[in-house]
């Protein structure tokens, strides 16, 4: 009869974390395969948590060789809960986890421009256009003698395109469809299901990716799908405060509110369903997720409750 062994715990998980990028790594590998070795034969406990890890690089080859092959041996000593998530899922769930776990985002965790959650950062790209990269966003960058592509993977891009002198189209592309922009500023999101548009400047031609196509001018925001083109509206008075860093609350729910600040702050960010509805008003620091929640607090029957640093709940005062 086999043994059944007892969930992992963290700490042999980490300690396979560690090996298993130490061996994509590719430095040493002679020592990192006999570290590996003599780790295995601590104990059975050992061996079943290298098995999980084992599961995780013949994954890894399964997805397309681009990705896969450089996923691990991209990610930062920093990004070792990643691996841990991998390793816990192969534990816990078997082949099903594993199924599910090849969905994860991988081209995003690879992305050639990416910011972490609450940071921003601003580009200068080859042919003089100035990308700013939002919150917890990747965009990979195409530019060859024939094309400039972004293609957005996850988050909010503001861009400003160059003048470029060879005239190669310019295009920024997501899983619902193409953005074209004529001599434009403007501002792309993915949510869910479903990519916004927000144009400052000149205009775009959006294209889903199913062929429906529309002209976007200066002053107007829309959202698009993959076969759907939504009614074009005129921008709001937040639209684009983002990149000054600042979040304008113009009689905003309170639900709507959180989930906005909750995309600057790592962790959970979250109001009871008896104030969802409250309304909000001001100007509040997207840099300072504290300081907006104390602002807050200041200014609406709220108090703020906390699990931890990384678990917090609005709710009403009292």
């Amino acid at each position: 009869m086999s043994t059944v062994l007892p969930p992992l715990d963290r700490a042999l998980l980490e300690e396979a974390a560690d090996l298993l990028m130490r061996l994509q790594s590719g430095e040493h590998p002679q020592a990192a395969e006999q570290a590996i070795a003599q780790w295995r034969q601590r104990s059975d406990r050992h061996e079943y948590a290298w098995q999980c890890a084992e599961r995780v690089i013949h994954s890894f080859r399964q997805v397309p060789r681009e990705i896969g092959r450089t996923t691990l041996s991209r990610l930062p000593q920093s990004e070792r809960r990643r691996v841990l998530q991998m390793l816990g899922i192969a534990a816990v769930a078997g082949p099903l986890g594993l199924a599910l776990w090849r969905e994860q985002p991988w081209a995003e965790w690879s992305a050639d421009l990416q910011t972490a959650t609450g940071e921003q950062r601003t580009y200068t790209l080859a042919d003089g256009t100035r990308l700013v990269l939002n919150t917890a966003s990747a965009v990979n960058v195409s530019f060859d003698g024939t094309q400039r592509h972004l293609h957005l993977l996850r988050g909010e891009i503001m861009v400003t395109t160059g003048d470029d002198s060879l005239r190669r189209p310019f295009r920024v592309s997501s899983a619902d469809g193409s953005i074209r922009p004529i001599g434009t500023r403007y501002a792309v999101r993915l949510e869910h299901g479903a990519t916004h548009v927000a144009v400052f400047e000149g205009a775009v031609e959006i294209t889903t990716r199913h062929g429906r196509s529309l002209r976007l001018a200066a002053g107007e925001q829309l959202r698009f799908s993959a076969d759907v083109l939504e009614s074009t509206h005129a921008l709001d008075a937040n639209a684009g405060l983002w990149e000054r860093g600042m979040l304008l609350a113009q009689d905003m729910r309170l639900a709507d509110w959180v989930a906005e600040i909750g995309r600057y702050r790592r962790g959970v960010l979250r109001c009871s369903g008896s104030i969802a509805e409250l309304r909000v008003a001001g100007a509040f620091p997207l840099t300072d997720t504290e300081a907006a929640l104390d602002m807050l607090t200041k200014t609406r029957p709220v108090r703020v409750r906390r699990l931890s640093n990384y678990w917090v709940s609005l709710d009403t005062a009292t």
